[in-house]
């Protein structure tokens, strides 16, 4: 099959009337897949945006992060996600959007040690789907390969817009390797939301775990919005314990109502590309603890005064002991950050009533270290919300 016969064009021209709208990005190879869905008219039905973000330093920009590999399926994964994701602000709502992400290491000008491979990975409102295709070394010279996987990106494509199509393992030979994937996608915002999960962890790249590992460290807040103290905050606690720290979002709230599930999603928006996020239903510390036993949290002092105070377990010391008892049990501990008070006081650990039995939990940021005097609450009256990037 080469893009000439007619059957490519009636393909090509099937996928043009889908229905569907396409974004692509495409790095390393393959990239002569745009060329051919434009070849045959109507590519204005189908096709939103192409993008070839072929540098290594593009390839991070438009991430939003720099891949741990550039071919890979994870990038690919990431590529997909991030082309739908822009193309969701082209559109307009409810459109039926196609993400796809490629991308390739082909014979090169150089002698490459590892495997000529391809990865496409495609994402709808219905999962991801990606495929990956190893080549034999030496038995195409790059223009072959290039084709192949133009073809390759093609067929992935037609099958995600409900296109019957061969599959991409058709284009290689019988001892070359090919593998795919399909994974469904579980709203998991939702579930957190319907009280179905307890955790879940949102990745710098978009994608969603629900068993990540539990961070070392972790800053929680409401993060409306997130400004330049809490990342200063993030930096000094990291230097601090030398371990990296995740942010923390619990949806639900001791006195207020839960959030909505547009609520965190656009909150989550202020972390993409930059930091994981853990999303909880863990409002105090003591949920926070079951959830990621032997985690530092990072907190004001503010935070730490009520942690001490019976009044905030009901005026019942006896809760209190309790929660701090299975806190410390649970191998969890607090750097605690200078806070200024609703009247402007200087607010430190020596200010909380911590009992000397809970001493070691507890460990003091010095105020030299980390000191914001600005709130959440005082930007969102000014309109300033200060970039992810400043302090970072």
């Amino acid at each position: 099959m080469t893009p000439s016969d007619a059957a490519w064009r009636q393909l090509i021209s099937a996928l043009h009337g889908s229905g569907r709208k396409a974004a692509l990005a495409i790095t390393g190879g393959g990239s002569g897949a745009i060329g051919e869905l434009l070849r045959v008219p109507g590519g204005s039905r189908l096709l939103i945006e192409a993008r070839v973000p072929y540098d290594a330093l593009a390839l991070a920009a438009f991430l939003g992060f720099p891949p741990a590999q550039a071919s890979s399926a994870d990038t690919a994964i990431a590529m997909a996600r991030g082309a739908r994701a822009r193309a969701a602000r082209l559109v307009p709502a409810g459109t039926d959007l196609v993400g796809l992400g490629a991308t390739a290491a082909l014979v090169s000008d150089r002698p490459r040690r590892g495997e000529h491979r391809f990865h496409i990975a495609v994402a709808t409102s219905a999962g991801i789907a990606h495929c990956t295709g190893v080549l034999a070394k030496g038995r195409r010279d790059r223009a072959a390969e290039e084709d192949l996987v133009s073809r390759a990106i093609v067929l992935w494509l037609a099958g995600a817009c409900g296109i019957d199509a061969a599959s991409p393992r058709s284009l290689l030979d019988a001892d070359e390797q090919f593998a795919e994937t399909v994974t469904a996608t579980l709203d998991v915002i939702d579930h957190l939301l319907a009280g179905e999960l307890d955790r879940v962890t949102a990745r710098p790249d978009g994608q969603m775990l629900l068993s990540a590992p539990v961070p070392p460290v972790l800053l929680p807040g409401s993060f409306n919005p997130l400004h330049s103290g809490h990342v200063l905050l993030a930096r000094v606690a990291e230097e601090l314990r030398q371990q990296p720290v995740s942010f923390e979002i619990s949806v639900t709230n001791v006195d207020k109502p839960p959030l909505a599930g547009e609520t965190v999603r656009q909150r989550l928006t202020q972390f993409a590309g930059k930091s994981p996020v853990e999303l909880t239903r863990a409002p105090t510390f003591l949920e926070k603890s079951r959830l990621f036993p032997g985690t530092t949290f990072v907190i004001g002092a503010d935070t730490a005064e009520r942690l001490v105070a019976s009044k905030y377990y009901g005026d019942d010391e006896l809760r209190m002991h309790m929660a701090l008892e299975e806190i410390a049990g649970s191998g969890c501990s607090f750097l605690v950050a200078v806070r200024i008070d609703a009247v402007g006081r200087v607010r430190a650990l020596n200010d909380a009533a911590v009992p000397r039995r809970y001493a070691d939990l507890f460990t003091e940021i010095p105020e030299q270290r980390f000191r914001f005097d600005t709130s959440s609450t005082e930007l969102r009256a000014s309109g300033r919300a200060v970039g992810f990037m400043a302090n970072r």
